[in-house]
């Protein structure tokens, strides 16, 4: 096998060694899935892609996602980093790059912030509700009161790509004291094993809007620091659910900080004639290149 050159950054990180860590696999030519796979694991991130090709097709970039344990259609942070090392060897750098997932296109628009810095806006595909579940299955599942879940929103499961079940709770402790129950995952939760997001409108830090837990055992990561594809979901169910009072969504969302990995997400959405539009946004810093032997 060929050398292959890789980045390392960090996604919705603030700082570096924050975030959510990600490898890019630059130049994976004639590799197999099962030798993806491998590399995947063997990078032991949440996720890790692979952009399979420098030239565009269709006007993006193809582009492959894997978690240590499997390949998936989508997810918010390895997007957002692949673009941004896309968007870093080019010249001159472009305002949108667009990434041909297995989802379909997802493109990845930069802006400055106040501070001059870029931060990647990912418009995701709209979101699709489906089950919902009831309180006293999922207090058992996270291990909590039914008491701590809010009892004015739905647990209900949300796609924008992958899905998630988003589970309202009322305080911060609530999130703080969450602990999944592997066994009740499963037996409520059934064959349709997918990540579990937890969330609730007290934070840390002064200035966010809410703070947010991930449990994504179901694709081969106990907790994950940054989740742009469940904050994805959430920023639809804020806007289907009116959870502000209002269809229209901007707010800031802290993840990791009980990992030791904090994070800072902005989700924007709004629902119009029925239809609700999501995008997710963070910067991402550079940490380290590389080459696999």
């Amino acid at each position: 096998m060929a050398k292959m050159a890789f980045s390392i950054v960090d996604v919705f990180a603030e700082e570096k060694y924050a975030g959510n860590q990600l490898a890019v696999i630059k130049n994976p030519e004639n590799m197999t899935t099962p030798q993806m796979q491998r590399i995947a694991n063997e990078m032991h991130f949440s996720e890790t892609t692979f952009i399979c090709s420098p030239k565009q097709a269709d006007g993006g970039y193809n582009v492959r996602i894997f978690t240590p344990a499997t390949e998936v259609p989508f997810a918010g942070h390895p997007t957002l980093g692949t673009a941004y090392v896309i968007r870093e060897s080019a010249r001159p750098k472009p305002k949108t790059v667009v990434l041909n997932l297995k989802v379909g296109q997802i493109p990845v628009t930069f802006k400055a912030d106040r501070a001059g810095n870029a931060v990647g806006w990912m418009k995701q595909k709209p979101p699709a509700f489906s089950r919902t579940y009831k309180a006293k299955d999922f207090c058992r599942v996270l291990k909590i009161s039914e008491t701590d879940i809010s009892a004015k929103f739905p647990i209900e499961e949300v796609s924008t790509g992958l899905s998630f079940v988003v589970v309202p709770l009322k305080s911060l402790d609530a999130v703080k004291r969450a602990r999944i129950d592997y066994e009740e995952q499963l037996r409520v939760l059934g064959e349709n094993q997918v990540g579990i997001l937890v969330f609730a409108p007290q934070t840390y830090k002064k200035g966010n809007d809410l703070n947010v837990r991930v449990f994504v055992d179901a694709y081969g990561i106990v907790e994950d620091p940054a989740t742009g594809s469940g904050n994805g979901c959430l920023a639809g169910y804020l806007a289907k659910h009116r959870f502000f009072g209002t269809p229209k969504v901007s707010v800031r969302v802290e993840q990791g900080c009980e990992i030791g990995r904090p994070s800072l997400l902005h989700l924007q959405s709004q629902e119009a004639e029925g239809e609700i539009e999501v995008n997710v946004g963070g910067r991402v810093i550079h940490v380290a290149e590389g080459e696999l032997e």
